[in-house]
């Protein structure tokens, strides 16, 4: 066995440098360090595990990063190039551990074993060094064991094709395709894009590695995507090759054209083809069970950015955890493969009705049978990982305890086929017990029969098949238990016979069997006739080893039949595997149904246990919500014993209107408002989820896109100010948004001076009213946007109501229709804690600044200058003005606008100060 160049055992030790003679000369380097540097220069870019023994060593620059991510020792031994070179290793058993650490850190990892016995290379030489090979490349996106991967997320391998699009196109000329697949479960996607909505996709898909061209990774308008993603791999173009993309694809499904998988562009074959071959490249030869790749159509999932997906915390929260998001809030799953398919639904929300008018109906049908929910997720709960448990197996990865979980996974689909099959069940449900049952029964029967109850984790180590199974093996097993029988006799009669009382007969890996005494009885099995029997192998400090003919010959059969037994089982696993691997797709349509009835029934659990409503969704513009309430907050609330306050949202369009509301919610600042913008944004993804509604009744229209511009964060690696990324992130809303989407402002134009601010905001409110004409809510602190509701007809005034009590402010975060007239954040400051002379000084600057005239210069706005998608429109001619008194008429015309009735005290003030202006004339 070799070693590593510190190591103080003998065996494939490496050849002293020679030392050089002059300068120019090649220095010589051991035949060992002279194949790892041939293997090193041969994987570029990765990390080289070089297997010598027990360990994966690392040299050279290999051995220094590795050292540093690790947090390991780094040593150095021997000398190349006249230079010490650095080493160090990790143990095999823990190789996972330390891939892990590499991989998370952003390394690649070339894996290096050993292809032949350290006794092979012997015979061709005392020099000759043992046959090493790289067996895979590990990369973020190529991940299968489980303890490098998050069981309950997926592990995206995504790459990114551009082409020269034709004639027509729009945006910058390209047509650009994502394909995404997760080798550890089999799922492999393709859609088209556009570099508009690029961003979103990239942010839906989550890939844990995407692989791009080389010129589309230099480009600097894309470039900005990349810094957004964990690891991108730019590949030579020639990898993108739309035109060989399509034999390569077939090459690797094993089929001689694409036509029954239907009609791909050359966008998304050359896609397509980059992943395929990324992973013959990466897997050397291996073949994931990869299914055959799905086309998306670009309508078919609501449209969000990554913006809204961090503002609305849909998978994770702002600081990047799993807890506080809407996925922890309503996952209800008891299989990993579940809480992976709920996070696919929540982060790409379906558009079509109905598609999730059948995922509603399995879903009710659940909610209303308890005892058959109940049921399944009993039996769902002891269901395997059947999806990577397959792809291990396919890879050659697999130990027993895989095919254990694949033969327990089908046993218990069958049982819950069987659950359903008896009850009434609508679509959904139906068609996932049939996929239940599409895999041969024998298959579960002889994996339980073969493997054992307890198992291995790796085969190597023997002992996983069940006796009875086969009787040859059977047979050599017994030989080799009764021969350690045997050697516990002849342990007892070499103690009867030496009257040694200590004698030992042990074993080890170098020495064999031997009889072991201490020293002091050593001399008794060296005098006659104990010295014809015994024969001296070893001195140690304490005691004495022999070993005798007898011995010897016990041994030779011992290891025989322990390495005829192994053998015989290395045989049987095999043929397991192969058995598995002749229903893949029939697995893989099961553990694909597993996930889609573990969802169900955890949504209709969580509708029961939640008070979640079905919502009635359709093509309409509709979006109403009764006793709406936040899905997160809510339950956090009730955990700390408090109540959430429901509220409604009517943003359907007015009777007539051909387009929907906006709300224009005002009031103090934590009153609530962005609590309820977010939960009727999370609403509406819920529902298109297929899920139910935190709300006593809802009825959507489908949303295409949703947007969110909540929070104020900055961007300092790209240069951008909070204020900036605001602008950036409002701009893409309003050059985006459509009459079908959902559009969630929080305090646009906050960030930089009022004047400006509300100047931004008012243009802004105007131009989703008149141009997007979207659906939306839009909340600010700037009062004087209340006014635009005398001119946008389908902008709605609504408040979060408060009230004041002995100088204190009381929220109360219900939302009524109506605008704020303060935002109390004084109040809230001294909530706060600021110092009493501050809150102080605030009130009094306060009440001289608002002793001024604010409401003239709103008011004339509204009188002069004419509607935002008026500014693009060239002014009529104006027609001869016949002569009459400007005074008169200003005041006549301020007073036509007043209803003493519905007037506040304030209002009432404002309106004399209007009166008193236009009577001078002003």
């Amino acid at each position: 066995m070799d070693q590593p160049l510190n190591s103080t055992t003998s065996g494939e030790a490496p050849n002293p440098p020679a030392s050089p003679k002059a300068a120019g000369d090649i220095e010589r380097v051991t035949p060992m360090m002279a194949q790892y540097i041939e293997i090193k220069t041969a994987n570029p870019g990765s990390l080289l595990f070089y297997r010598m023994g027990d360990f994966y060593e690392l040299f050279l620059e290999d051995a220094e990063i590795a050292a540093r991510a690790l947090g390991i020792v780094l040593t150095k031994r021997g000398k190349h190039q006249g230079e010490d070179i650095p080493m160090c290793g990790v143990p095999v058993d823990r190789a996972e551990e330390y891939l892990h650490k590499l991989i998370a850190a952003g390394y690649r990892v070339a894996v290096c074993e050993q292809m032949e016995p350290p006794a092979e290379a012997k015979k061709r030489g005392p020099k000759s060094v043992v046959k090493r090979d790289v067996i895979r490349l590990v990369t973020p996106g190529t991940l299968t064991e489980d303890a490098l991967l998050d069981a309950r997320r997926e592990n995206v391998l995504a790459s990114l094709a551009r082409v020269k699009g034709g004639a027509g196109e729009e945006g910058d000329g390209y047509v650009y395709a994502l394909a995404f697949a997760d080798i550890s479960t089999g799922s492999f996607r393709v859609a088209e894009t556009d570099s508009t909505r690029l961003s979103a996709d990239l942010a839906r898909i989550e890939p844990a590695e995407l692989l791009v061209a080389d010129a589309v990774y230099e480009d600097a308008e894309l470039r900005p995507l990349w810094r957004s993603l964990p690891a991108v791999t730019p590949l030579p173009k020639e990898s993108f090759d739309g035109a060989t993309a399509g034999r390569r694809i077939a090459g690797f499904f094993q089929v001689a054209t694409l036509d029954s998988f239907g009609v791909f562009s050359r966008a998304e074959l050359a896609a397509a083809g980059a992943i395929v071959a990324y992973i013959e490249r990466t897997q050397l030869g291996a073949r994931p069970p990869l299914g055959r790749p799905q086309r998306e159509a670009s309508s078919e999932a609501m449209i969000i950015d990554p913006a809204t997906r961090a503002n609305l915390e849909i998978l994770r929260t702002t600081t990047g955890e799993r807890s506080g998001s809407l996925w922890a809030a309503v996952d209800r799953t008891v299989t990993s493969a579940g809480a992976r398919l709920l996070a696919r639904r929540l982060a790409e929300p379906l558009t079509d009705p109905k598609r999730i008018a059948d995922r509603f109906d399995a879903v009710e049908c659940l909610a209303d049978e308890t005892g058959l929910r109940a049921q399944l997720r009993d039996r769902l709960a002891g269901v395997p990982d059947l999806a990577r448990a397959l792809s291990r197996v396919a890879l050659g990865r697999a130990g027993p305890r895989d095919l254990a979980a694949i033969g327990r996974g089908l046993l218990e689909g069958t049982a819950i086929a069987g659950l359903i099959a008896d009850a009434p069940a609508p679509a959904e449900l139906t068609r996932a017990a049939a996929a239940l049952t599409g895999v041969d029964p024998a298959l579960a029967a002889t994996l339980t029969a073969a493997l054992a109850d307890e198992l291995p984790l790796n085969r190597r180590d023997g002992g996983f098949i069940r006796a009875g199974y086969q009787g040859e093996l059977d047979a050599t097993r017994a030989l080799r238990d009764e021969s350690r029988r045997v050697v516990a006799a002849l342990e007892r009669r070499y103690v009867e016979e030496t009257g040694v009382r200590a004698l030992k007969i042990r074993h080890n890996a170098v020495l064999g069997y031997f009889v072991e005494v201490s020293q002091q009885n050593a001399d008794r099995l060296r005098e006659p006739p104990f010295d014809a029997v015994f024969m001296h192998r070893q001195t140690m400090a304490g005691a004495m080893r022999f070993t005798s003919t007898e011995l010897a010959e016990l041994e030779a059969k011992i290891s025989s039949a322990g390495e005829r037994a192994l053998a015989l089982e290395q045989i049987l696993f095999d043929e397991l595997v192969g058995a598995v691997m002749g229903q893949t797709e029939a697995i893989r349509a099961c553990a694909e149904a597993l996930a889609v009835i573990d969802v169900t029934a955890g949504l209709a659990k969580l509708a029961v246990d939640e008070r979640h409503v079905r919502p009635e969704v359709d093509d309409g513009l509709d979006f109403r919500i009764e006793g709406g309430r936040h899905p997160v907050v809510e339950q956090a609330l009730r955990r700390d014993g408090g109540p959430f306050v429901a509220n409604e949202c009517e943003l359907s369009p007015p009777e007539g209107a051909r387009a929907g509301r906006i709300w224009l919610v005002t009031g103090p600042n934590m009153a609530g408002k962005s609590t309820f913008l977010r939960q009727n944004a999370l609403i509406a993804i819920l529902a298109q989820a297929g899920a139910f509604v935190p709300a006593t009744f809802a009825r959507i229209g489908v949303v295409d896109r949703l947007f969110s511009r909540v929070g104020a964060t900055d961007d300092l690696a790209r240069g951008r100010s909070t204020f900036m990324v605001e602008m950036v992130e409002t701009a893409a809303i309003l050059n985006q948004a459509t009459e079908r989407s959902l559009v969630i402002l929080d305090e646009i134009g906050r960030g930089t001076a009022t004047f400006d601010g509300l100047s931004i905001a008012w243009a802004s409110l105007e131009h989703l009213h008149e141009t997007n004409r979207c659906r939306g809510l839009f909340a600010t602190h700037f009062h004087e946007l209340t006014a635009l509701s005398q001119r946008l007809s389908r902008l709605v005034n609504a408040t979060v109501k408060v009230k004041e009590w002995e100088g204190e402010v009381i929220f109360l975060h219900e939302v009524v229709p109506g605008a704020a007239d303060r935002s109390y954040g004084i109040q809230v400051a001294k909530l706060a804690g600021l110092p009493h002379a501050v809150v102080e000084r605030a009130r009094a600057v306060l009440t001289e600044l608002e002793s001024a005239d604010r409401a003239a210069p709103t008011q004339r706005i509204l009188d002069d200058l004419p509607l935002f998608a008026a500014l693009n429109r060239a002014p009529p001619p104006a027609a001869p003005a016949a002569k009459a008194d400007p005074v008169a008429a200003a005041v006549k015309d301020a007073l036509a606008g007043i209803d003493p009735d519905e007037m506040t005290p304030r209002e009432a003030l404002e309106a004399l100060y209007r009166l008193k202006a236009a009577a001078k004339g002003g």
